[in-house]
């Protein structure tokens, strides 16, 4: 007994050490991604970090996960990797062999409301994938609940915020003053935005909106720019490049109401921040967005790629009493559950688990 009890307190002052894979690119002008946060968190934690990658081209950025899971075999002892589909998921299964062929215990994080759909094309993969980890870990309930066939011991921990870094302001007044935040990408249907705002001009001719996000390159921009102009609301849309993580709390602050149109989506921390300022949200109600958000209790959910739905919705925020400021207190309330420092708890039950049964 005595010599157990001295194991468990060396193993919660020692925390290990961890490898984690995934995407670091906001140097290179990308959306500051998740994995990033979560490193900063966990670093000012006290744990001992190897990140990987932060090279922009693919193939190059493959090459170097493998190598820094290979080189550094001796100065990690566990490995957090992020699961994407499509061609991230392979990224992720040669990253994962490595590490079986290391001896290495890992954990999967899995990301992205288009998993699911990966999964169903792709059964046996994700499922020999998820069986070899250590602990797979989901952001929301929607991707537990759908990758469940895959794996039954899915762990739900939340994406997290610092939330001292979001001042919260009641909006028991709302003005018609907009924003969209996400990257300008098909999935997230930014192309239906100028449509909404045309429904809303008129009953609200000093509505302003600011699209917020950096450029995918797949048309989706061009698409939305052209749409602003056939439907000549150069005045009320405003469109803003990629920002940087530290700016967003300000931007999102300057307005009232937060849209999101997405087709595809998860639980997106864009939505978080913005309940953490004291935002109304109007959203569609895809993938985990009804499992993060109560449709009349803390937000406003239409069904994707309907403008006039979520005009509907928007001028109720405007106009109904009592219902913006319903939702921006609800919101704030609600996202204090997703603290960093209440998260990490949750983490670190994960990562001394592993420990034990490595």
């Amino acid at each position: 007994m005595h010599f157990h009890r001295i194991r468990e307190i060396n193993l919660y002052e020692m925390k290990p050490s961890i490898l984690l894979v995934g995407n670091f690119l906001s140097a290179r002008g990308v959306n500051r991604t998740l994995v990033e946060e979560f490193s900063e968190g966990l670093a000012s934690a006290g744990y001992t970090l190897i990140t990987t990658s932060r090279i922009y081209s693919r193939l190059p950025r493959l090459m170097d996960m493998l190598w820094t899971a290979f080189s550094c075999r001796n100065s990690y002892q566990i490995a957090y990797v992020e699961v994407y589909s499509d061609a991230a998921f392979i990224w992720a299964e040669l990253v994962c062999a490595l590490l079986r062929l290391l001896r290495k215990p890992y954990l999967l994080a899995l990301h992205g409301g288009s998993l699911p759909i990966f999964a169903r094309r792709w059964p046996g993969r994700v499922k020999r994938l998820l069986d070899s980890a250590a602990a797979v870990a989901a952001p929301s309930g929607f991707l537990q609940k759908e990758m469940s066939p895959y794996r039954k011991d899915i762990v739900l921990i939340p994406n997290s915020l610092f939330i001292k870094n979001y001042t919260f302001r009641l909006r028991s007044a709302p003005r018609p003053s907009l924003v969209w935040l996400r990257a300008f990408h098909d999935i997230y249907n930014p192309q239906m935005v100028p449509r909404l705002i045309d429904h809303l001009r008129i009953p609200f001719p000093d509505i302003v909106l600011e699209m917020i996000g950096p450029d995918k390159a797949d048309g989706a921009l061009q698409e939305t720019q052209a749409e602003i102009e056939k439907l000549s609301l150069q005045n009320y849309i405003e469109i803003v490049p990629g920002i940087p993580k530290s700016e967003v709390p300000a931007y999102l602050s300057r307005s009232d109401i937060f849209i999101n149109t997405a087709n595809v989506d998860n639980t997106p921390v864009s939505v978080l921040e913005a309940m953490a300022c004291g935002l109304c949200v109007v959203s569609t109600n895809v993938g985990g967005i009804p499992y993060l958000l109560q449709d009349g209790q803390d937000a406003l959910l239409v069904e994707p790629n309907d403008p006039c739905a979520m005009a509907a919705a928007v001028q109720r925020v405007l106009t109904e009493p009592g219902l913006a400021e319903q939702f921006s207190g609800n919101g704030r309330r609600k996202v204090e559950q997703f603290e960093w420092l209440v998260v990490l708890q949750q983490w670190q039950a994960i990562f001394e688990r592993m420990i034990w049964d490595g």
